[in-house]
């Protein structure tokens, strides 16, 4: 009985971490998204979508890692389990954290680059000069 508490108080603390970091990416990246893409409409979709896929990845995780490491046999074995599982949880969701935010600096840096500058041809995609016999 003791292992299905342990599963219950690492579901709801891991769906509340997942809530509380889903609405404050939603509430503060679609400010970041407007000022990255400009357009308010898509930022909001963006914005849903990296929301919708924190939720997926974290819960696919919390889902795949529910089971506890060995036999729990005591409540400060119970609590030790615990804090490792939720600790890897707020590993993972710093990690995705921290890909979106990279993901929106990479978005916003190719936004910023001139489309009309020309670039430099490549010396290996040059002509090549002939030389020798049957050259003009």
């Amino acid at each position: 009985m003791a292992v299905v508490a342990l599963y219950v108080l690492y579901l709801a603390a891991c769906a509340a971490l997942t809530i509380v970091v889903g609405s404050a990416l939603k509430r503060s990246g679609r400010v970041v998204m407007t000022a990255v893409l400009g357009d308010e409409r898509l930022a909001d979709a963006v914005s849903r979508l990296l929301v919708v896929a924190l939720y997926l990845l974290n819960l696919g995780y919390v889902a795949l890692t529910l089971g506890a490491s060995g036999h729990v046999t005591s409540a400060g074995q119970a609590v030790r389990v615990l804090s490792v599982k939720i600790g890897e949880e707020l590993l993972v969701l710093g990690g995705l954290h921290l890909a979106s935010i990279l993901i929106v600096a990479r978005i916003r840096r190719r936004m910023r680059q001139p489309v009309d500058e020309p670039k430099a041809p490549s010396p290996w995609l040059a002509p090549r000069q002939r030389t020798g016999a049957g050259t003009r």
